[in-house]
This record gives structure tokens, sequence and C-alpha cells, in this order.
């Protein structure tokens, strides 16, 4: 009797979330790498122009520099974090109407979710099955969204 209601319980559960799913557009692939580049030419180029020209004193300096990159990104990953955490959006995502949210409650990420997500970035683009996943699933979620437990929508 027991497993019955169990198991009837997480079917209605399993429903809800299929219907749930159902109304939730999830954002396509050119528009997330087309946000991918810009966030790139809005946070990413600046910073290492600043560290480039403004600290190091030149390109030799910089391509000379073991840590210069490594500040670089570690800078870009702060910037993109605050933005995940604030507004769910970064400047390339508010292009093209789409936001990170948690996959679970479609809200915003807390801070140490959206810094985790950086994090794990960093770590399925190293790998072709992390650039690939997003191909072969419905709700188009990369390795490091599932590692996080976060989702990229279309909004409107």
């Amino acid at each position: 009797m027991r497993f019955r209601k169990l198991k009837k319980q997480s079917k209605i559960k399993q429903e809800q979330n299929e219907k749930h799913n159902e109304r939730v557009h999830y954002a396509t692939i050119p528009d997330r790498i087309k946000a991918f580049i810009t966030d790139m030419f809005m946070i990413y180029v600046p910073i290492l122009y600043i560290i480039t020209y403004g600290v190091m004193g030149g390109k030799e300096e910089f391509q000379a520099s073991d840590m210069a990159p490594f500040i670089g990104v570690i800078l870009y990953g702060i910037i993109y974090s605050l933005f995940l955490y604030k507004s769910g959006q970064t400047p390339g995502k508010k292009a093209y109407t789409i936001k990170v949210v948690d996959a679970k409650t479609f809200q915003n990420l807390s801070l140490s979710q959206a810094i985790l997500r950086f994090i794990c970035f960093l770590l399925s683009a190293t790998t072709l099955f992390g650039l690939f996943l997003p191909f072969y699933r419905k709700d188009k979620r990369s390795l490091h969204d599932l590692m996080v437990n976060t989702a990229v929508i279309s909004y409107d």
C-alpha cells in the first residue's frame, strides 16, 4: 500500500514538472553563442586591454607574464558572476533576451551558485563533451548547467 502511494505521488510530481517545463522556453544555442561572444567583447577584452596597456605597460610584458592572463580570467569571472547574481543576465544575455536561472525554482542564482557556474564553465569548456552536450538535450543545458543545476531561458 505504501509503495503504491509513493509511486502515485512521484508520478503526479513528474507530470507537474513536465507541464511546468512545457511553459519554459529554453534559449536557443545560436542565441547563447552570440551572447557569449558579446560578453567576451564587452567585458573580457576591456579587462585584457587595461591589464596589457594600463598595468603591464605593453604587449611584450603581458605575453611574458604568466599571472596576467590568469588575473584577467579571475576578474572576468568575478564580473560575470556578479551580473548573474544581480539580474541573471550579462550584457550579452540581455541583448538576446535570455536569462540564467535556477533549474528547479526558475529564480535568480545565488552568488555561490553563480561563481560555481563560472568555475564549472571553465572545466566543461576544456572537454568536447561539455561543448556539444546542449545539441543533444531538449532543455539545451550544458555540462556546467547540469553540474550547478541552472538553466538558460528565453523571455519576452
